[in-house]
């Protein structure tokens, strides 16, 4: 029998890495010769200089109003499409068998709303951490202590 292909994706709102599990006890290694990044730019980068102004009752004030867009949070949401995009295409290759993922709450959001079905029927289990910051052997580590 063929042993199968475990994914690790461990993401955040903007840069992600894709690891592979070696076997039990084989630890991870780097399953791309890349990582993904998104503009880590705050959200006043993204739109205009100043927000728009109102005029207040009987012309006399002037109020700022809130920008209808939160860019920072848009680009966030541009990236977890790009992510899911990158599953589809890598498993229509059979590049993996089982995706775990790993992503601070909000992201994990983000990434299951953007996953196709055929992804998301592959992720045996969910972390809800930021790992992004930790070497590819401590993340290893940190999911060995994670199991039941």
């Amino acid at each position: 029998m063929k042993p199968r292909k475990t994914w690790v994706l461990v993401a955040d709102g903007a840069r992600a890495r894709i690891l592979q599990s070696n076997g039990s006890g084989g630890g991870l290694s780097s399953a791309l010769n890349f990582d993904f990044a998104a503009s880590h730019a705050p959200s006043r980068d993204f739109g205009s200089d100043k927000p728009g102004r109102g005029q207040g009752a009987g012309g006399v004030a002037q109020h700022t109003k809130p920008p209808r867009v939160d860019w920072h949070t848009y680009e966030k949401h541009l990236f977890a499409k790009e992510l899911a995009k990158a599953l589809e295409e890598a498993l229509r290759e059979c590049a993996f068998d089982d995706l775990v993922l790993v992503a601070p709450p909000k992201a994990l959001g983000e990434l299951r709303q953007a996953l196709a079905n055929d992804v998301m029927s592959r992720v045996t289990s969910e972390i809800g951490k930021d790992l992004t910051h930790l070497s590819i052997h401590e993340v290893g580590r940190y999911l060995e202590d994670a199991k039941p």
